[in-house]
């Protein structure tokens, strides 16, 4: 499975098998995570073999059951982290699609007191998302029209289209779309996030999805 048929297939699943994920499958896991630490100035963690989080009233209300295994989404406590998180979030989703594991990105719905998680002095949790084998792979959720999610000036160029069908191949809280793509007169790309739950998360999530579908080589952000 490549990247893009890794957004394709990749739903959120809420219910997880008693299966342990292997050794060499954590190992592949952990170093994208000291990756993406390195790269965008994150402290994502990986906790696993963990129930706790999701041993809750919380948890149960949003039909999870069996999690073990999650990500932590955290970092310095400034302006632009949810974004960061959201981008380098989707990530390692997407990377435990192809290693044939199963996620749900969570905003409210564990117990953060139960978490195996570290949050050092001025940083701040953003999210979690889930992991593991699903005892099913997930339903993919409804699309809203691509009109109602970009702008362009003229004709819609092949590699913007490309870009704006993987964004709209990505999670978003409560499948609310709630972003704006434009193409502006210097080609220049501006992404916006609309009012919304986590739609600052959301944002970073469907700017990585069109990065991947535009190809970084023919934009910049603007």
């Amino acid at each position: 499975m490549d990247i893009f048929e890794a957004m394709r297939a990749r739903h959120s699943v809420r219910k997880y098998l008693d299966k342990p994920i292997p050794a060499d499958v954590l190992a592949k896991l952990r170093e994208e995570v000291d990756a993406c630490n390195q790269e965008g100035n994150l402290h994502i963690q990986l906790v696993t073999d963990e129930p706790g989080a999701f041993d809750c009233a919380m948890a149960k209300y949003g039909s999870f059951s069996n999690v073990k295994n999650y990500f932590v989404l955290a970092g310095p406590d400034v302006d632009g982290l949810e974004e960061q998180a959201g981008y380098y979030g989707e990530r390692l989703v997407l990377l435990a699609q192809m290693l044939g594991l199963n996620t749900c990105w969570i905003g409210l719905t564990f117990s953060k007191k139960k978490a195996h998680i570290e949050i050092g002095p001025g940083e701040k949790l953003v999210m979690v998302i889930s992991l593991g084998y699903g005892a099913d792979q997930g339903a993919p959720h409804k699309d809203k029209p691509m009109e109602k999610l970009c702008r362009t000036e003229g004709e819609m160029p092949d590699w913007f289209r490309r870009g704006m069908e993987c964004a709209m191949l990505a999670p978003t809280a409560i499948n609310q779309q709630k972003f704006c793509f434009t193409l502006e007169a210097d080609g220049r790309v501006r992404a916006e996030a609309l009012k919304g739950p986590f739609s600052r998360v959301d944002l970073g999530i469907v700017k990585y999805h069109f990065e991947l579908g535009a190809g970084p080589e023919n934009f910049v952000w603007a």
